[in-house]
C-alpha cells in the first residue's frame, strides 16, 4: 500500500480554509442510481473514515444524494469533523434512481440548507453550493436567499455547479464564490473557459467525474504508456493530469471501497512530466473534439 497522502497534491484556499487538493465525492455512498443506502453499508462507512487518515479534508456531498444518505453516513462517520471541511449541495429532488430535477424556489433552497445542516450536525456549514440553477426561477431569486443564508450564518462559503461564466460573474453581483464545480475531465473540455475564469479569479473549480478517459485509456494508447511508465493505472494518470492542469483545481473522485480510495488517493504523488501532461492534453482534445 503506498504511503503517500491527499498532501500531495498541494493546497488550495477556499475562502478561509487551506485544504488538501486532492477531494473527496460522497455520491458513491449510495445506492444504484445514488438512490438509497449502498449495498455495503459497513464497507461505505469504512471508506469514508479512513478519509482523514489519507490526508482527505475537503469532502464533497449534496442532499440529493440518497437523496439524504449521503450526509447521513458522513455525520455517522465523521462527525465532529476535526480538520475536515465538508461541503454539500441543495436544489434538486428525486423522484427516483437515476432522476434529477431542479427546484429553485427560495423557499426550498433554505429549507435545504437548513436539513443539510441538521443532517451534517453542524451550527454552520462549511460550504454550500447550489446544485443547479433552475430555469424556471429568476436566478437571482436563487442567488439572494443563497446570500441570505451566509448573512443568517447557515453556510460560511458559497459556490455553483454547472454554470456558464456569465452566470458566475450574475452571481459575483450578490455574493462571493468561492468554489465552482463543473463536469471536467481529460476528455470532457466542454469547462474550458470556466475554468480559465476560475483560475484568473482564484475560485476553487471542482471537476466531477474526473477519472474518465475514454477511448484513451485502450492499450497502446498515449494514456496508456505513460501509466506503464509511471507505475500506475490509466485512472490514477488522468487524476494526475487533471491535478497538474490548473493551480485551482480541486477533484473530488469517489468510491465506497477502501482499497478504491486508497488507489485514488496514491496518485497524488504522480509527477507528469511537461511532455506527457501535453502529450495527453492533445490526445484528450482531439478525443472531445471527435465526440463534439
Amino acid at each position: 500500500m503506498s504511503d503517500v497522502t491527499a498532501a500531495a497534491s498541494g493546497q488550495f484556499t477556499i475562502g478561509d480554509r487551506r485544504v488538501n487538493r486532492l477531494g473527496f465525492g460522497a455520491m458513491r455512498v449510495t445506492g444504484d442510481g445514488v438512490w438509497g443506502k449502498p449495498k455495503d453499508q459497513a464497507g461505505a462507512l469504512a471508506t469514508l473514515k479512513r478519509l482523514p487518515e489519507l490526508g482527505v479534508d475537503f469532502i464533497d456531498t449534496a442532499d440529493s444524494y440518497g437523496p439524504f444518505t449521503s450526509e447521513t453516513l458522513i455525520r455517522n462517520a465523521l462527525r465532529p469533523y476535526e480538520g475536515l471541511f465538508v461541503a454539500t449541495k441543495g436544489g434538486l429532488v428525486r423522484h427516483g434512481p437515476g432522476i434529477w430535477l431542479p427546484v429553485g424556489r427560495p423557499e426550498y433552497l433554505k429549507q435545504c440548507a437548513l436539513m443539510s445542516r441538521r443532517r451534517l450536525g453542524v451550527k454552520t456549514i462549511d460550504l454550500w453550493q447550489l446544485h443547479r440553477i433552475d430555469p424556471k426561477v429568476p436566478r437571482d431569486e436563487q442567488f439572494d436567499v443563497m446570500a441570505e443564508l451566509q448573512n443568517e450564518g447557515i453556510v460560511r462559503h458559497l459556490g455553483l455547479s454547472e454554470v456558464s461564466v456569465e452566470e458566475i460573474k450574475a452571481a459575483q453581483k450578490k455574493f462571493k464564490v468561492v468554489t465552482v464545480q463543473n463536469r471536467y475531465n481529460l476528455v470532457d473540455r466542454t469547462s474550458e473557459d470556466v475554468l480559465d475564469f476560475c483560475e484568473k479569479e482564484g475560485i476553487g473549480f471542482i471537476p466531477w467525474f474526473p477519472l474518465a478517459a475514454g477511448d484513451l485509456a485502450k492499450p497502446g494508447s498515449v494514456l496508456d504508456a505513460v501509466a506503464k511508465k509511471n507505475g500506475a493505472s490509466p485512472s490514477q494518470v488522468a487524476l494526475a493530469w487533471v491535478l497538474k492542469r490548473s493551480p485551482v483545481m480541486l477533484p473530488i473522485p469517489g468510491t465506497s471501497k477502501v482499497s478504491h480510495l486508497e488507489e485514488n488517493v496514491a496518485a497524488a504523488g504522480i509527477t507528469l512530466s511537461d511532455e506527457d501532461f501535453s502529450a495527453l492534453d492533445r490526445q484528450g482534445k482531439d478525443a472531445f473534439r471527435k465526440a463534439a
